[in-house]
Parts: structure tokens; sequence; C-alpha cells
């Protein structure tokens, strides 16, 4: 079983800068696939960005593209989300997620990640 535990979150003001970090315990790490979602008041949860195993294939939603970019360190087990030029629209509480099986490609769809963790609070004001 896979642990997740998010950090990095906080409140900011807009165009400023966040990097969010999601620590994991397994012994596979590599082989997860991980990403990144988001989920603000009274508004389902979207996808964010995700990156394959390998950290060769990344995905972004089209809402953060050039924004924030998602990295991993596999010898650490972390993943992370820097955030820039934050934006009042992404408060939100941000979880991450691990999708095992995943180490040549990423995915997008919220489905296909069986391990979540807690979630940290963003909220970025005007």
């Amino acid at each position: 079983q896979v642990q997740l535990v998010e950090s990095g979150g906080g409140l900011v003001q807009a165009r400023d800068s966040l990097r969010l970090s999601c620590a994991a315990s397994g012994r596979t790490f590599s082989s997860y696939g991980m990403g990144w979602f988001r989920q603000a008041p009274g508004k389902e949860r979207e996808f964010v960005a995700s990156i394959s195993g390998n950290g060769r294939q990344t995905y972004s939603a089209d809402s953060v593209k050039g924004r924030f970019t998602i990295s991993r360190d596999n010898a650490k087990t972390t993943v992370y989300l820097q955030m820039n030029s934050l934006q009042p629209e992404d408060t939100a509480v941000y979880y991450c997620a691990a999708d095992p099986d995943r180490y040549w490609s990423a995915s997008v769809d919220s489905a296909e990640y069986e391990y979540w963790g807690q979630g940290t609070q963003v909220t970025v004001s005007s």
C-alpha cells in the first residue's frame, strides 16, 4: 500500500508562487504514475497535472499550462507541483495521487489513480 502526504500549501497573493510537495511511501515508487488534482468549494475534483514513473511524460490541464510544472525525484520518492502566477481561481484543496504500473505513460483520468493523499489547501487572494 502507498501512503501520500502533501505539503506546501498556504495563503498567497495573486501573481505569487508556491511549490507543493507530495512525499510517498512504497517500494516501487518509480513504477507509479503521479498526479495532482484539485477541488474548489462547490465544484467537482479536476485534473491539474500528471507525470509518468520515469518522469519523461507529463500532462497539464489547459487552465494551468504555462504556469504550473510537475516534476518528480524518484530517489526522494517525492513529486512536486511548482505553481507560478497564481490566480484567485486556483484556490482549492490540492490532492496528490498515485497510479500503479505507469512507468512509461501518465494518466489524466482520476479513476485510474488508486492512492490519494489527504490534500493541502491553497488560497490565492486578489
